[in-house]
């Protein structure tokens, strides 16, 4: 198995010292930046397979950085996990919202952030196939697993990781109602350490882009019991 690389963007020395000691004592090969800017050419000429994101950076803020991230064809599927301070639900959602995949509170735990690293890059190793093919048709969407690309009436529509992920097995497994911690189970993994509360906020994220075209009724909330993902004719 090739050594699995991952990029530190923290401002903070005595954090990324911590941060580099703690992944290389788990096999990792770590490149550091301590700005966003230098994050953004390591990342592009390094190609890490993961990127520990601090939102407080000098100049452009962590935030900005995953969008740009998230904006590139070279950098768009990488994985993102979000380190901050800040750990109120609005600024979680703001997080999700510019395209990270998870999102870790300080003070944290050093094994936990390994665990997350781990189980986030499994994630992005695996995901779900299809029975039927390389591509899931449901109603107006067509899901192309082989070119990782999703499509509403023929028109793509882009999605991150996690709703690409999301979308995929929602329309793999119809009309059938799941629970916010089936989900964490089936998308992210049953080892993660994550919230119920971050599958919530990815559907929340997911419906506001399908909103526009007149899809977002296909992700019906139940309530007490979880998500279903059923097609609505219109």
């Amino acid at each position: 198995m090739s050594q699995k690389t991952i990029l530190v963007v923290e401002d903070e020395a005595a954090i990324r010292d911590m941060l580099k000691f703690t992944l290389t004592s788990s096999g990792f090969w770590v490149e550091e930046a301590d700005n966003a800017e230098q994050g953004m050419r390591i990342a592009l000429e390094k190609k890490p397979d993961l990127i520990l994101l601090d939102w407080m950076l000098p100049g452009i803020s962590g935030v900005t950085m995953a969008q740009k991230l998230r904006q590139n064809g070279a950098t768009e599927n990488m994985p993102i996990i979000m380190l901050t301070a800040r750990g109120e639900e609005e600024a979680q959602v703001q997080g999700f919202e510019s395209g990270v995949d998870d999102y870790v509170v300080k003070p944290f735990s050093p094994r936990a952030l390994v665990a997350r690293v781990n189980a986030l890059l499994r994630r992005q190793k695996g995901g779900h196939s299809s029975e039927n093919g390389n591509q899931i048709i449901s109603g107006r969407m067509c899901l192309d697993i082989e070119s990782h690309r999703f499509y509403v009436d023929g028109d793509e529509v882009k999605l991150g990781p996690t709703e690409f992920k999301l979308v995929n097995f929602f329309m793999s497994h119809p009309d059938r109602v799941f629970s916010r911690t089936q989900l964490l189970d089936q998308v992210w993994g049953i080892n993660v350490v994550v919230e119920e509360r971050t599958v919530d906020v990815h559907i929340r994220r997911l419906r506001k882009l399908l909103e526009p075209i007149n899809v977002a009724d296909y992700i019906q909330t139940i309530r007490g019991s979880g998500y279903r993902f059923s097609v609505v004719e219109e």
